[in-house]
């Protein structure tokens, strides 16, 4: 397939700039992935979906604040996205600004401080930050939320709170696993009241996920690169679900990715690493059963790796309803559930 076989028409005014008032309160359109149908619906009903012998499984990384604004010793402002957190003082960056910063150079940051530039590999610079504190701790005092670049306004206080999944455990993401925003407290709760299994697993969202693809051929795509990590308890859990005739019902592309990832030699393991997974139509799966995600953008590796779950003729068909329909898209949108 051609990457413009994933390109669609999506009317701006439909690119959620705000997240709804409650978490749970955005529609769900439901795909049938065996007989291509789908049903409008509401996020609430999604647990009425599931059967106590599921599990769901989520990805539990935390967004860190990784936008930085500096400026140069010379007065030219910079502005900064941690793409990877190296340990406490350094990170991978790209840098915007009007000339690209060479190696050994300072950059002031908003507090005052000066970090450095050590040099660069492909886009990404790797940046030295100062010792009086370690990164994480100098990003929540400084930094700001790093919004999707078609959220076309600035970061508030509230994105802290609502660009955060209310599970966030493990820090590391530049961009949130979206389908984990419609959950609440509460409907975590009812999970744990009907028995309905949760599990967890970690992948790191780079701001990759954003990039386009730039071939038209996908065999020629190179894929970002992710950290992942499966635990033990995890694969326990898929087994004993398998087991006992559950679906793994995976909570995000996010977390596809992740498990997948980690049955990348045919059974699911326990493990941690990078992965560079691209899912396209085709791909068999290993793992996941049933995936509630967001609407995602044209042309996009998410919109690809959906289509390669529910077949590229039902995935397109629907994405053609919800904009009839007028669903919301992408990380404050509405979501969309496949079973």
């Amino acid at each position: 397939m051609k990457k413009s076989d994933f390109n669609y028409d999506l009317p701006a005014d439909l690119i959620a700039q705000q997240p709804l008032a409650e978490r749970g309160a955005s529609r769900m359109l439901q795909l049938d992935k065996h007989h291509g149908s789908w049903q409008d619906a509401w996020f609430s009903g999604f647990i009425d979906l599931l059967k106590p012998e599921d599990l769901l499984v989520f990805n539990d990384t935390k967004v860190i604040p990784a936008r930085l604004y500096a400026q140069k010793t010379s007065g030219g402002k910079v502005e900064m996205l941690i793409e990877r957190v190296v340990d406490n003082r350094q990170a991978w960056a790209h840098i915007k600004a009007s000339k690209a910063p060479k190696a050994d150079a300072e950059l002031i940051l908003s507090n005052g401080q000066t970090c450095r530039v050590l040099g660069r590999e492909h886009d990404l610079f790797l940046v030295e930050f100062p010792a009086q504190q370690s990164l994480l701790s100098l990003l929540a005092e400084i930094g700001h939320i790093p919004l999707p670049p078609y959220i076309t306004r600035a970061d508030t206080a509230a994105d802290l709170e609502r660009y955060q999944t209310v599970f966030a455990k493990n820090a590391g993401a530049v961009a949130a696993p979206t389908a984990g925003l419609h959950f609440d407290q509460a409907l975590l709760d009812e999970l744990d009241r009907r028995g309905i299994g949760k599990s967890y697993v970690t992948l790191h969202v780079g701001s990759g996920t954003f990039q386009p693809v730039r071939v038209e051929n996908l065999a020629e795509h190179i894929m970002h690169q992710e950290f992942f990590q499966v635990s033990a308890a995890t694969v326990a859990a898929v087994r004993q679900t398998r087991a006992r005739g559950g679906r793994v019902v995976a909570i995000g592309t996010t977390a596809v990715r992740a498990l997948e990832s980690a049955a990348a030699g045919g059974e699911l393991e326990a493990g941690f690493g990078d992965t560079r997974l691209f899912i396209t139509p085709g791909y068999q799966f290993k793992v996941v059963d049933a995936l509630l995600t967001n609407f995602h953008l044209p042309e996009s590796t998410l919109l690809m790796l959906i289509s390669a779950f529910a077949g590229y003729e039902p995935v397109m068909a629907a994405y053609r309803h919800a904009i009839a329909q007028r669903y919301r898209f992408f990380s404050y949108g509405d979501a969309m559930a496949i079973f």
